[in-house]
């Protein structure tokens, strides 16, 4: 289920099934690399949107979190903590943050949720049978990790 009226809408009526939700975590810049961050953005909202089908029954997938990548990490931890205790009140028993930025590898013990880095895909064509290929495998790698916590 995505937020979206209409899953929302179903999440409401079937929610002690839906135990699970996916927040992917995204950096924003407009100084930097700009194509690149596009790109890694767009990857992740189409991983995302992937693994929501995957995993349909048994988990929502929140709005991304955009942050800026050069901000104080402290902060954005309390900020992004504050996100997961809002969430857990629904209550979702497992919540993942998805993320390509290793930077919060670091953090992760400071986080009230578990984290996933995925490797970056650094370029390539969205639409090529590689980029989809590669996609479908890093779906299917953390789909098995999240029906571990189940």
């Amino acid at each position: 289920m995505r937020w979206q009226k209409s899953d929302v809408d179903k999440y409401v009526s079937a929610k002690e099934y839906i135990d699970t939700l996916i927040i992917p975590l995204i950096d924003f810049q407009m100084d930097q690399d700009l194509e690149n961050n596009a790109f890694q953005n767009e990857v992740l909202t189409i991983l995302s949107n992937e693994l929501e089908k995957e995993l349909t029954g048994r988990i929502m997938l929140a709005p991304s979190y955009y942050y800026i990548k050069t901000f104080d990490k402290d902060q954005e931890i309390v900020r992004l903590n504050h996100w997961v205790e809002n969430v857990k009140k629904q209550p979702f028993k497992h919540i993942f943050l998805l993320s390509f930025d290793p930077a919060w590898k670091k953090s992760e013990q400071a986080l009230d949720a578990s984290f996933v880095w995925i490797p970056k895909i650094q370029s390539g064509d969205i639409g090529s049978k590689e980029m989809q290929h590669t996609i479908r495998e890093q779906v299917k790698q953390i789909g098995e990790l999240i029906r571990s916590y189940w």
